[in-house]
């Protein structure tokens, strides 16, 4: 039988109540000590001692007050011992989430600009293999992202609330945090930071596509627009809580159809180019096509990113016995990711039907600006790049909370108290120029989509696989434990040849890459 951990048990009043230590992590949450030798009992609910056996020796008013009873318990939940931090922090702050929020985060964090560089990677894959690629890609993770929306709550009276403690509840305290830990702060912040530079560099051409030539004059230089887009970033990072960003999400998934659309049916609207050719890029040797294929199929595993979010969403819903919080998760995220389907294979496919392998290094945008700018009227391409200002502000938002969580979580268990206004606002101000000043020294950032996408390639397809073996315990040898322990490993090793394949691509590129540069 399963071993679980204990949790609070109710008794009958003749039976002291029991209780388990939890342990302090980290992140300032409390997680279930592990499960000991004398827990081998069958899995425990709240309300699993109110039987018939017994209740039939018991008269009908008494039966009614316990049935009473049993349905009370079983609306209120699962009767967890919370952390009173938890109220304390952004993502557990609110508890009123639903499918619909669910769908507007895991929209907004699944679609962004990582998808307008899809067409680049089928420049170096071919028809069949970027297609083969993108699709299996998918597939994958939408397997992973069900794991996730599953184990959340694993354990009875136990809720997961953020993807660093599942982690630890998997591969143990200390280990849980050296795998888990890097890769979400570094997905979060490295996605901020290149946020941040596309962002400002799109509000350039936006101005310069407005203003023409008349607003020649002493225009803002690149590090200053990324400093606009940084004010406008810390501005709405003060909202406090997740859902509290639920609106922004919307209007981050609304602008992510909507560019997304437009850029790929400008593209195949207008007169491809007389030189265009469908054939993989050839390179001088086999190693340097090797890894340029490597590198290609990291852009792909980069456009499937949010993992490391999917649990922090979660948390922001109420969950009770009768309606756990995976139900309307994975209803939302099912839409989302019906709608992020719609959104990364027609970019893909119509970008490089429009452009094949002239398909410049900053991806689709890039092409649109630089093949088209005279051929498509000025206000649609004003919209279109406006529309990706709009999607990377919101975005920002949401790929900054973890790590606005995690500092709040730092000084409430140092001071055992909530962050006042002036402390969390100070946290905010300080992740933004934190990361304009990231963006500045390493401007090149922005380019390496193969290289995040292979560092973090475990968050989203590797990690979730163990954490089902671990946590599940399948039957050893059975083909569920094969297939998520190859699952996991074959994972890890793309990471490794991915991020293998993005350092190439940087050293011989000479850092020069960059997004939306005009040709």
């Amino acid at each position: 039988m399963e071993e679980r951990p204990e949790t609070e048990l109710i008794s009958i009043p003749a039976t002291p109540r029991v209780s388990t230590p939890e342990i302090q992590t980290p992140s300032g949450q409390r997680s279930p000590r592990p499960p000991s030798k004398e827990t081998k009992s069958s899995a425990w609910t709240p309300t699993s001692f109110i039987s018939p056996r017994f209740l039939s020796p018991i008269g009908t008013p008494m039966k009614r007050v316990l049935i009473n009873m049993k349905g009370y318990l079983e609306e209120v939940g699962h009767l967890t011992k919370l952390n009173p931090q938890d109220a304390w922090l952004p993502i557990t702050e609110s508890r009123n989430g639903n499918a619909h929020y669910a769908a507007f985060h895991n929209l907004n964090a699944g679609v962004g600009f990582q998808a307008l560089v899809l067409p680049v990677a089928f420049a170096f894959l071919g028809w069949s293999w970027g297609i083969l690629a993108l699709t299996i890609a998918y597939c994958w993770q939408l397997y992973t992202l069900w794991i996730l929306v599953q184990l959340h709550e694993a354990v009875p009276g136990k809720r997961y609330n953020r993807y660093v403690e599942l982690a630890q509840a998997a591969f143990g305290e200390r280990l849980g945090v050296w795998l888990a830990l890097f890769p979400t702060v570094y997905l979060s912040a490295g996605t901020a930071t290149a946020l941040i530079l596309i962002g400002g560099e799109t509000m350039k051409l936006f101005f310069q596509i407005v203003c023409g030539p008349l607003c020649s004059s002493n225009p803002l230089t690149t590090v200053e627009w990324y400093l606009v887009f940084t004010s406008l970033c810390i501005v709405l990072s003060q909202l406090p809580n997740l859902n509290s960003i639920a609106g922004l999400s919307l209007v981050g998934a609304v602008t992510a159809i909507t560019y997304s659309t437009m850029v790929w049916v400008l593209s195949v609207s207008q007169q491809r180019p007389p030189t265009i050719s469908y054939e993989p890029l050839s390179l001088p040797s086999s190693a340097a096509a090797f890894f340029s294929v490597m590198n290609a199929l990291g852009i792909v595993a980069f456009a499937f990113r949010g993992h490391n979010l999917v649990l922090e969403i979660q948390a922001t819903m109420p969950s009770t016995f009768k309606h756990p919080a995976h139900v309307p998760m994975w209803r939302g995220a099912k839409v989302a990711y019906f709608f992020i389907a719609m959104c990364l294979f027609p970019v893909a496919i119509g970008g490089f039907w429009a452009y094949g392998n002239l398909m410049p290094s900053g991806g689709i945008l890039n092409a649109l600006y630089g093949f088209h700018s005279h051929d498509i009227p000025r206000g649609l391409l004003a919209l279109t790049f406006l529309l990706v200002v709009f999607n990377c502000l919101s975005s920002f938002q949401i790929y900054s909370m973890p790590v606005f969580d995690s500092f709040e979580a730092g000084y409430t268990s140092r001071t055992n108290r909530p962050c006042s206004i002036w402390v969390r606002s100070g946290f905010r101000v300080f992740y933004g120029f934190v990361n304009f000043f990231i963006g500045v020294a390493l401007p090149f950032l922005s380019s390496l989509a193969g290289l995040l996408g292979g560092l973090t390639l475990p968050v989203t397809f590797a990690y979730p696989c163990f954490m089902w073996v671990l946590i599940k315990r399948p039957a050893k040898y059975s083909f569920n434990w094969y297939f998520h322990w190859s699952l996991g490993w074959l994972g890890i090793a793309f990471s490794l040849a991915f991020s293998i394949g993005g350092v190439w691509s940087i050293v011989s590129n000479g850092l020069k890459l960059k997004f939306f540069k005009p040709n």
